[in-house]
């Protein structure tokens, strides 16, 4: 991408397609549209679906075709403030404080120990502070409770943090945000509200034969169209973890390096383990899919 894109943001939705597309991201229409007006709009993204669907690679493909580094907050249960925004080094505070010489008062040290050096920035301070336009990436956002919800309001909003220390610190340069939630729990309203909102889900045959000949064009398009069907009849069964995107890929992979010329039952049975994940759905892949193959003939 060229200097002055990456200072202005793409040009048009169809720009932004095709410079997902060179970096290994295939968008459908709607992901295009608001990924283009997060970038043009400044308002931050939030990126709802299953598992392996590709909402993390999105934020890693924006990053790549926009020319901006990745700043990754990965949620998690119990994610606190200190964690996501900034926390004080206590070593140093502790070593600084004991080289001062007898008799200082604590209103001289505490002037100086609570200055910018003795800050350790995390993911949301390191976004808002980068004095070069970064993706921030907020993974799985609904692994948090409420109370981080209301904290990363003002984050959202006004793209600032207040440090009772230091005061109020303004983001030097705006971030490319996306926040991504597996719909695990509703998340509030009010951060709904602050946000664009895209729903991916599981892509459609023809879609996701696009994707895999990308990352593997050496396979043949027979292969690869059966590859697909296959994973499509894997999803639809009750599984505890269907086969993501990335697993599709990495099974197309495996084909490539096995040179197989045909998914068979046989060869279906060596590889499943690629694409499924749990000991019960290897059991029940192998039932409903493999037995099909095998009265197929492969």
């Amino acid at each position: 991408m060229s200097a002055s894109a990456v200072a202005t943001g793409p040009g048009s939705v169809d720009e932004l397609a095709a410079g997902l597309r060179e970096v290994g991201y295939l968008p459908g229409e709607s992901t295009a549209l608001v990924s283009y007006l997060a970038t043009r709009l400044g308002k931050p993204v939030l990126v709802e679906g299953p598992a392996g669907v590709g909402k993390t690679e999105l934020a890693k493909a924006l990053s790549a075709f926009l020319g901006r580094g990745l700043v990754r907050l990965q949620c998690y249960e119990g994610l606190d403030e200190a964690k996501a925004l900034y926390e004080w080094n206590y070593r140093k505070q502790l070593l600084r404080i004991q080289s001062e010489a007898p008799g200082t008062g604590w209103q001289d040290v505490q002037e100086d120990i609570f200055g910018e050096e003795f800050l350790l920035a995390r993911p949301l301070m390191t976004a808002i502070t980068s004095t070069e336009p970064v993706v921030l990436l907020i993974d799985e956002i609904d692994k948090t409770d409420q109370e981080f919800e209301a904290m990363l309001l003002e984050v959202l909003s006004d793209f600032q943090i207040t440090i009772p220390e230091l005061g109020r610190i303004e983001a030097a340069t705006r971030p490319v945000v996306l926040l991504t939630s597996n719909n695990t729990r509703e998340l509030t309203e009010a951060l709904k509200r602050r946000c664009l909102y895209l729903w991916l889900d599981y892509p459609t045959l023809e879609h996701e034969l696009q994707i895999v000949s990308l990352h593997a064009p050496e396979l043949s398009q027979t292969v690869a169209k059966k590859l697909v069907e296959l994973i499509g009849m894997v999803r639809d069964l009750d599984l505890k973890k269907p086969p993501s995107i990335a697993e599709s890929i990495d099974w197309a992979r495996t084909l490539l390096l096995l040179g197989a010329d045909d998914i068979d039952a046989e060869t279906f049975r060596q590889t499943m383990s690629v694409i499924v994940k749990h000991r019960t759905d290897l059991d029940v892949v192998a039932e409903r899919v493999g037995v099909k193959l095998t009265g197929l003939g492969g």
